[in-house]
């Protein structure tokens, strides 16, 4: 399983980054460039998409494989 974050680098723009990875995986302009990219990615490697906001901070983070732990109800 695969998790990839989509963060802010110091250009102004958007990067793509596996975790534990030294180099990103894109690099782009928008933000909703980098998330569609980020979820794509997530999805073909069944693993989970974490959104990170301008300052740093988790915004969202979404699942695509197998939840150890599903919801309730």
């Amino acid at each position: 399983m695969s998790n990839y974050h989509t963060v802010p680098d110091r250009n102004n723009s958007w990067q793509v980054k596996k975790e534990g990875a030294k180099r990103a995986s894109g690099s782009f302009d928008t933000q909703k460039e980098a998330m569609d990219y980020g979820k794509k990615l997530a999805k073909q490697n069944k693993g989970e998409h974490v959104i990170h906001g301008r300052d740093g901070r988790i915004r969202e983070r979404d699942s695509y494989g197998n939840d150890p732990f599903p919801p309730r109800g």
